[in-house]
């Protein structure tokens, strides 16, 4: 019986001591301070530009912004962002199919002819690490 109360307890230490993973994510780019930045954390391919992962927001200053997500667990993660210049809460498009606010994406992924791909821009956080992401919108 003792040892399995032992392992039962070192099975908890180990899911509650797994470390925890930050992502520091610093924006450039911006041609002006007005509104905000919205920054998207993905978690899977299925739902990259659909449905997040988690998001923050930032004011604006210097036409630079940094957000940090943190406690985020080892895995497969992408980042977008976009510059909400109205402080809409919304991204904006013309014709509903080009954006009319600065957008971005982790690696800097490209968005020439259609959005960015999950394959371009996910990248692997794991073992506690700090990782930063410089976008250039």
């Amino acid at each position: 019986m003792q040892t399995i109360l032992t392992y039962f307890a070192m099975l908890l230490t180990g899911l509650f001591l797994q470390a925890q993973n930050s992502i520091v994510v610093d924006i450039t780019g911006f041609e002006s301070n007005k509104g905000s930045v919205m920054v998207g954390l993905y978690n899977e391919e299925s739902t990259f530009l659909k449905e997040s992962h988690q998001s923050l927001s930032s004011e604006i200053t210097d036409k630079k912004a940094s957000l940090t997500f943190t406690d985020i667990p080892d895995g497969v993660y992408a980042i977008s962002c976009y510059h909400d210049e109205d402080d809409n809460g919304e991204l904006n498009f013309f014709m509903g199919m080009y954006p009319k606010e600065d957008t971005g994406a982790s690696n800097n992924a490209p968005a020439k002819f259609g959005p960015p791909k999950w394959e371009d821009a996910k990248f692997e956080v794991k073992n506690g690490e700090v990782k930063t992401l410089e976008i250039n919108l």
